[in-house]
């Protein structure tokens, strides 16, 4: 159960978007596009995947947030992302970026350093060793999966709440830390968030979704609530999908049926918060 300051202000972003339908640029990663697609669809925003460096600034600058993911990068894709970027600043439009690999390859991590000191993105999303990574701590990664040992858990997060924290306050931006446990921080407000099921991990592309799905909800002008509705959302969709589902296949069908049909009450009941 939320309390009821939070359920408001998440109430807020979740009717904000079914009321304008705001429209999100997503320069994401070619094997999820489809399902980021859909997944704003589902939230009840309009999705557009342009990524033509020479359009791209064209069509960021009358969207409603740009949504950025580092998954499969190329050379044309890390270029539309700054033009987009630097668009996105220029008309007030809110960026998120998935911060995929990001302790992998020093071009990605360059790439970041740069990004967030040029186009302040309103918030970070990854898992706890590219957030680390991005945040100037020394992590090595041999994929694009978390550093089992960093995992955010209830004995550490006190500690990893002080210091993404500050670095959060710092940057002006939310960083939303995806795991078995969610983590959330604006340097002024944490939570962490229990909703989820295991198959979350076991079909591609969940972790774009969810990039996905905060982008959508960013033009309601408050990115730590979207952060945690989105991170919400998908947990409790998930919860209820793997209730009607046979295997991957089936759940990852039935997770944007549940996604699509979340009523307001599903949110506040089965939302699972603890604030910091």
């Amino acid at each position: 159960m939320i309390n009821h300051k939070i359920s408001q202000e998440i109430l807020e972003v979740s009717h904000f978007i079914r009321k304008t339908s705001p429209l999100i640029h997503c320069i994401t990663n070619p094997i999820s596009i489809n399902d980021c697609a859909n997944m704003i669809l589902a939230l009840g925003g309009r999705p557009m995947m342009a990524e033509h460096p020479e359009e791209v600034d064209e069509i960021t600058s009358v969207a409603n947030a740009l949504c950025l993911n580092l998954g499969s990068i190329t050379r044309d894709r890390l270029l539309a992302m700054g033009i987009s970027a630097a668009a996105a600043r220029d008309h007030g439009v809110p960026i998120i970026i998935d911060l995929v690999g990001a302790a992998c390859s020093t071009l990605r991590k360059n790439f970041l350093q740069d990004f967030i000191n040029k186009y302040k993105p309103a918030v970070l999303k990854g898992n706890i060793t590219e957030i680390l990574s991005t945040c100037g701590i020394e992590c090595r990664s041999s994929g694009v999966e978390a550093n089992k040992e960093q995992l955010i858990d209830e004995q550490n997060v006190d500690e990893y709440a002080k210091f993404l924290g500050q670095w959060a306050k710092e940057h002006s931006a939310v960083l939303l830390v995806s795991g078995p446990i969610d983590f959330i921080t604006d340097g002024e407000n944490s939570y962490m968030v229990h909703n989820g099921v295991p198959m979350l991990g076991n079909i591609t592309g969940t972790g774009c979704m969810l990039n996905a799905m905060v982008a959508a909800l960013l033009p309601s002008g408050n990115p730590l609530m979207a952060a945690l509705l989105g991170t919400i959302t998908l947990g409790i969709a998930g919860e209820k999908a793997e209730q009607v589902s046979d295997g991957p296949g089936t759940f990852h069908m039935k997770l944007f049926d549940e996604v699509y049909n979340l009523k307001d009450g599903d949110i506040i009941t089965k939302g699972k918060i603890i604030k910091l």
